[in-house]
């Protein structure tokens, strides 16, 4: 498979415009659209629909992949797995769409470490995240499905040092993850070869084809001359992106776990009109006091407004940390150890937590100010409602 038609080997420096800047074509959200989902039934999850064609136990996959899959629990694949690991694995290119929490990580690791564990001298991938908690995520789950097999992996973000960034880069790794601008000025700096990795990934690839991150994006791909497997993989997806989706990817396997457009049908999702005169932080804590808001995900639109509730909450005893673009990465990677382990109740951030965080347990996300598109809906509730537990989502509209 060629991908390299008329690519230009050449990349300018990352611009400073990240995704918060440019003109965003995404769908709009409608709250009125949102009162119709607000209506829709819970799925009883407890007689699972999908019934796998087969068991890791008893694919061809290396052994050492499968007993660190059986030590993490998976034993049969999630759909989103079951349709796409194998063709990965034969190095097609992949457009896979599932919710949040179904094991898409996994679906790109698995052929990954396959390919690498078969030829591991040509083998080198690239995973592109838009956030660096979802880098993070993406770094932590290749450690656990590749112990015992020297395979070397560095995960490149900002907020960290560039200087032990160039360090670790002179040394072997097989699989790179990083976010975009990041890698662009390693690349910059000529210590990262785009054009040595056979395969790319773009994970939250609908975050990534935005107007915010897609110039980045671009240099990427126009770098890497040596590319020979594409994969796209999120849980929504943009109509006005196919276009652009099918001058990247060749002959895709496509798999759609679920629509792209529609919220997850494990998440209750509840909406608050307001009436004129009552006060929302009110309101908002008074649930939150409630005894079975026992972790709860705030989001709200801008920094400012997430650090003023994150001093209300605890001016009202509420147990509480803050996640946003400001925030040193140091600090956010305490806060969200603090959330995961269940020393603060809530966590309030803006859209940088809405992906990437593989929190369990999430008990209600509630969206302090509506989101701007609906895919940002989409990501924020899917923090609740994972791995087959059901969720509540609540979100106020003025």
């Amino acid at each position: 498979m060629n991908h390299t038609k008329k690519r230009n080997k050449n990349y300018a420096r990352p611009s400073k415009r990240r995704s918060s800047g440019g003109k965003r074509n995404m769908t709009s959200i409608n709250p009125d659209q949102l009162m119709r989902m607000a209506q829709k039934p819970v799925k009883e999850i407890e007689t699972p629909e999908h019934q796998p064609a087969w068991q890791y136990e008893a694919t061809s996959l290396s052994p050492a992949i499968k007993a660190n899959l059986a030590r993490l629990g998976y034993t049969t694949p999630t759909p989103i797995q079951e349709q796409t690991v194998f063709p990965a694995i034969d190095k097609r290119d992949v457009l896979g769409i599932a919710g949040t929490g179904t094991g898409k990580t996994a679906a790109f690791l698995i052929p990954i470490i396959s390919q690498l564990l078969v030829d591991h001298k040509n083998t080198r991938a690239l995973v592109v995240v838009p956030t660096r908690e979802l880098a993070l995520q993406v770094d932590r789950e290749f450690q656990q499905l590749s112990k015992g097999m020297q395979l070397k992996a560095s995960c490149f973000i900002g907020g960290t040092k560039v200087n032990v960034d160039l360090n670790r880069l002179r040394k072997l790794n097989h699989i790179i993850i990083g976010t975009p601008g990041r890698l662009l000025d390693l690349a910059y700096r000529k210590a990262l070869k785009l054009n040595d990795f056979s395969t790319l990934v773009l994970d939250e690839f609908d975050r990534m084809l935005d107007m915010g991150f897609l110039p980045d994006v671009q240099k990427i791909l126009a770098a890497m001359s040596s590319r020979q497997q594409t994969m796209f993989f999120s849980a929504t997806i943009e109509k006005s992106q196919r276009e652009l989706i099918g001058e990247i990817l060749t002959n895709p396997v496509e798999a759609y776990v679920s629509q792209g457009y529609s919220a997850s049908d494990q998440v209750q999702q509840e909406v608050i009109r307001l009436e004129n005169g009552s006060k929302k932080f009110d309101v908002m804590l008074d649930m939150i006091r409630e005894d079975h808001f026992k972790k709860v995900l705030i989001f709200a639109e801008t920094k400012r407004v997430v650090n003023q509730l994150d001093k209300q909450l605890y001016k009202s005893g509420i147990r509480c940390d803050v996640i946003h673009g400001n925030k040193t990465q140091n600090y956010r990677v305490k806060a969200l150890k603090k959330f995961t382990d269940g020393k603060v109740q809530v966590l309030v951030a803006t859209d940088v937590a809405a992906r990437g965080l593989d929190v369990s347990d999430v008990s209600h996300v509630i969206n302090y100010q509506l989101p701007r598109t609906m895919d940002s809906y989409i990501h924020r509730i899917g923090r609740t409602g994972r791995a087959g537990k059901q969720g509540t989502a609540i979100t106020f509209v003025d």
